[in-house]
């Protein structure tokens, strides 16, 4: 159920859980999972209203903004309660990292794409040698070469069919196009916010 008004907030069961549900916050592009907290119907409320994060807080018992002292708020894009209406996911766009500690995830358990990205992040700022990542980044000819070489490579194994090499070549493409990207300052949400412009609109989800 997305929920886009107030009063579709009255679906949720708030009662099951003293007047709270558990809230996980997803980044919108990654499908990571950002953290979890706790809401009430009025935090709910001001998340809608405002298109930020908000919580409640059970250890200071109040209302609390995420990202109020240090700016690193959850900008929302849509608000989704399960099949019970005992549990909210909010789809989200973080401005800098979410974890108090200053890590991009309480979880620290990124999907594949924002793993990869995230080498690929640190190989770009670090080019340590020895590494293939560098050597691509590092190589403009190289770089290019190896992308048609895999997009070819791809399409061979299309052509005979056989679906464990179709995906091993398809991991090696996106892995290229990545570095790729990359070196053209492209990050990999880039690449999934073209691809969700893409989806049917309202989106399979919505």
């Amino acid at each position: 159920m997305r929920i886009e008004r107030l009063d579709q907030l009255d679906a949720l069961d708030f009662a099951k859980g003293d007047g709270l549900v558990p809230v996980v916050a997803q980044h919108a592009l990654t499908g990571e999972v950002l953290m979890l907290g706790y809401a009430n119907r009025e935090a709910l409320a001001r998340t809608l209203e405002t298109g930020e994060l908000w919580f409640w807080s059970r250890g200071r018992g109040r209302l609390w903004k995420k990202g109020e002292t240090s700016g690193n708020v959850l900008r929302l894009v849509s608000l989704h309660g399960d099949c019970d209406g005992d549990a909210v996911v909010a789809r989200v766009e973080p401005v800098g990292p979410t974890c108090h500690a200053g890590t991009w995830s309480c979880f620290e358990a990124p999907p594949p794409l924002a793993a990869l990205g995230r080498v690929l992040s640190d190989r770009a700022s670090s080019l340590p040698e020895g590494s293939y990542t560098t050597r691509l980044l590092t190589d403009r000819n190289l770089r290019l070469k190896k992308l048609g070489e895999e997009a070819v490579e791809l399409a061979l194994a299309c052509t005979d069919g056989d679906p464990s090499r179709v995906a091993e070549e398809a991991a090696d493409l996106v892995y290229h196009a990545l570095v790729a990207c990359r070196a053209a300052g492209v990050a990999p949400e880039d690449v999934l916010a073209s691809l969700a412009r893409r989806l049917p609109s309202p989106a399979p989800w919505e």
